[in-house]
């Protein structure tokens, strides 16, 4: 059966910058099972080149959108790419957020549910299958799954064949769950380039019109 993700609540724009925190990037909780890694790999070189400076002012105009518990524990609702790859370059490496939600309960498993009402999590593994149940999620960034189909749609994200939307939670899984029903060549994130010439038909076509970032045939 295809997959399917659930509606959602839009995600709140972040504020202007003196009221964004400063938080640990290792501190921040997934709420999703999959990244993919061609999109990792890509950051991870352009955070290496980066003066900590610049680096800072970076993450500043690139909040995070978190979800705050009782005790102060934090998930992070978007941005798994990008301190997924600034944490392997510096494992004491800060960010900086926002809060969408303060949950006010110590039960983490309260806390996910909330998210899930939201549709603010995602809970299928690399190849699709799911949804599993919330307690499923990793507790780390490093220990997130790779998904081929995620790193395809970054690849047509970049050449313009899908518009950015950040308002839609995992925007981007959206895109690859409906890749998912499409025939496509054999690919894997580090070797996209047998699977683009189809996947970019199949994003243009009419067909795909029902999602956000649509581009259609230009």
């Amino acid at each position: 059966m295809p997959l399917q993700l659930p509606d959602f609540t839009p995600l709140p724009a972040p504020p202007r910058a003196p009221a964004l925190l400063e938080v640990p990037v290792a501190r921040l909780r997934p709420t999703q099972m999959c990244v993919g890694l061609a999109e990792v790999q890509r950051r991870v070189q352009d955070f290496k080149g980066s003066p900590l400076k610049e680096r800072r002012a970076y993450l500043k105009r690139k909040p995070v959108p978190l979800v705050r518990n009782g005790p102060g524990h934090l998930w992070m609702v978007d941005r798994h790419h990008r301190l997924r790859a600034l944490l392997q370059v510096d494992p004491e490496a800060t960010a900086f957020g926002y809060v969408v939600l303060e949950a006010p309960t110590a039960d983490s498993g309260l806390t996910l549910r909330a998210l899930q009402q939201r549709g603010w999590l995602y809970l299928h593994n690399r190849c699709g299958q799911g949804p599993w149940p919330p307690e499923y999620l990793p507790q780390q960034l490093s220990k997130l799954q790779d998904d081929a189909y995620r790193s395809l749609v970054w690849r047509l994200k970049q050449e313009g064949a899908i518009a950015a939307a950040p308002s839609v939670p995992f925007h981007e899984f959206r895109w690859g769950a409906w890749l998912r029903r499409c025939s496509l060549p054999a690919f894997h994130s580090l070797y996209l380039e047998l699977a683009l010439p189809t996947a970019r038909h199949f994003v243009c076509s009419p067909a795909a019109s029902v999602l956000a970032g649509w581009q259609g045939r230009r």
